[in-house]
């Protein structure tokens, strides 16, 4: 995983709420377990026509989208069945970060998981940023983990909640696994000493 710590990204709009995970990553795709190449069928259903072609009225396929970092989304972010597939397309297409007012608890699970950053915000801020989005195509935004907080184009900047777990391996760049792994010496002293007084008892 790529830590994440400070950044400034490209923003871009999807003002619509309820997208579930059917939405983000279709079913059909599921069958993989392989991350590669899961981005080019991020909203396919959306994205694509019946034929295959991009659609061109998806904002993904649209020049402003292109790299684009950060996802500003409507209310209820990744509702519906629990995938990491879904993280794994929107990470897949270039996503660091997906704004929301609110985002399903499974869900927002997997983002921390897997290295994508979900953030909340009030929907003051929320209806703030789709204004600057609309009036800016290129609207870049400041995103300082450490600090939790967004830096919005007005200057302001708000704060926004993470549990202290997933900061952690999210500023370290590691997965839960990794984060045991790397306390590997500590925990194989650990089982030494005991071990050690097993063995005298």
């Amino acid at each position: 995983m790529e830590p994440i710590t400070r950044f400034q990204g490209k923003v871009v709009p999807l003002p619509v709420r309820d997208i579930d995970t059917d939405q983000i990553i279709p079913a059909r795709f599921l069958k993989t377990i392989d991350k590669d190449g899961l981005g080019k069928s991020l909203f396919c259903d959306w994205r694509y026509l019946s034929s295959g072609d991009p659609n061109p009225d998806f904002i993904l396929n649209q020049p402003r989208a292109e790299g684009s970092t950060i996802l500003l989304a409507g209310d209820n972010f990744g509702c519906g069945s629990s995938r990491e597939h879904a993280p794994w397309a929107l990470m897949g297409f270039g996503f660091r970060a997906v704004i929301s007012t609110s985002f399903a608890d499974i869900f927002k699970g997997n983002c921390l998981k897997n290295g994508l950053l979900p953030i909340v915000v009030d929907e003051a801020t929320s209806a703030e940023l789709f204004e600057a989005a609309k009036a800016d195509e290129n609207l870049q935004l400041t995103i300082d983990l450490e600090s939790q907080t967004l830096t919005l184009p007005s200057g302001r900047s708000v704060e926004f909640p993470i549990d202290a777990f997933s900061k952690k391996c999210l500023l370290a760049g590691v997965d839960q696994l990794g984060y045991i792994q790397n306390l590997m010496p500590s925990i194989e002293a650990y089982e030494a000493r005991v071990g050690d007084r097993v063995t005298t008892v």
